[in-house]
């Protein structure tokens, strides 16, 4: 049970530290890091890897059937949709704060929702209640960050992190949250709603820690799909393409790969851990996972200046979502502890 928290945990600070490029890379426009990072992320690591550790790959995907084949990738379409959204959204609001609403809003629609969707009935449970009553309380601690954020963009002049929320209206950056949230809460779909991939790559002789993969390969590949097409077009559309070679951008590139491994192995790392955790792995394991994700972004952001020049009432309404984000978090894994017990 100890490893398979870690490799949540794990899988959470892998999930948030693969956008730390797209706002140390000033010289790219966001479709050159975005485009490059997802290209490795999406296609280049998790085919490979779905052959290398999946026996007869396409065998498992003729004896999964159709149906759960193009479910997967229906999930990867609406998480790369999310994906836009969520790098746009970290563009205007900064790592910390950005990564802290659209996390809470993922809890939201990635652990109650597919459950609604797959046992209604739990949901009138204790447990269910518990769930429920913990949204809630995530909501509240969504919205406190969310008053934070634009009171730091008010006292704010200048910092040494840029965004460009005093370029464009607060509420279209939280309306990307949004939008980022509810999509890309779809990844969580992938483990749920997948069964018939997973048990097929185990009756084929994948090992319990390789079998996901099998699920996880065709989701990318349908979120790069998205985000490929999206970065290409606004790189031909803006004429930004030639900034991939241009002077001084081989840390760059290093950068777009380091972006290309962490982002599916994220995702890869949580799934180990949710396979090691049962039935309602999924469930359980989900708020532990975004809430590594909202730690360490927060982490990052502090390091990186984003709320110096900033009152200390307004820190305080910061560190207040965090705490109420962190007990939400706690709630809902109790929650889903009762609904798997």
């Amino acid at each position: 049970m100890t490893i398979a928290f870690t490799l949540v945990l794990l899988g959470g600070v892998l999930g948030s530290l693969f956008l730390v490029p797209t706002t140390t890379t000033p010289r790219w426009k966001w479709e050159n890091i975005w485009g490059m990072g997802s290209l490795i992320a999406l296609v280049a690591v998790p085919w490979p890897l779905a052959f290398a550790t999946v026996p007869n790959l396409s065998e498992v995907y003729r004896s999964a059937g159709f149906g759960p084949v193009a479910l997967a990738f229906f999930f990867g379409i609406c998480w790369g949709l999310g994906g836009i959204f969520w790098g746009q959204a970290i563009l205007m609001l900064g790592m910390g704060l950005g990564i802290t609403i659209m996390v809470g809003l993922v809890n939201v629609f990635g652990s109650p929702l597919p459950l609604a969707i797959r046992e209604p009935a739990k949901l009138l449970s204790p447990g269910g209640q518990m769930l429920l009553a913990a949204v809630g309380v995530l909501i509240v601690g969504v919205a406190l960050c969310a008053i934070a954020g634009k009171r730091r963009d008010a006292e704010r002049s200048q910092g040494p992190v840029e965004t460009i929320t005093g370029k464009s209206s607060f509420a279209v950056a939280m309306l990307f949250c949004l939008l980022a949230g509810s999509l890309s809460a779809m990844n969580n779909f992938g483990p749920i709603f997948g069964t018939p991939i997973i048990t097929a790559a185990t009756a084929s002789g994948a090992s319990e820690l390789g079998k996901m993969n099998a699920m996880w390969a065709p989701l990318f590949t349908a979120n790069y799909l998205v985000n490929g097409a999206y970065a290409a077009y606004l790189m031909w559309s803006r004429k930004t393409y030639p900034l991939l070679a241009s002077k001084g951008s081989a840390g760059y590139w290093l950068q777009a790969l380091f972006m290309g491994l962490a982002w599916p192995m994220c995702l890869v790392v949580y799934g180990m851990g949710v396979n090691r955790l049962g039935t309602y792995g999924a469930f359980t394991a989900y708020p532990m996972f975004l809430g590594a994700m909202i730690g360490t972004g927060n982490l990052v952001g502090l390091v990186r200046g984003e709320w110096r020049s900033t009152t200390a009432r307004t820190r305080l309404l910061m560190v207040a979502g965090i705490l109420v984000l962190v007990a939400a978090f706690l709630l809902l894994g109790k929650a889903n502890q009762q609904l798997g017990g």
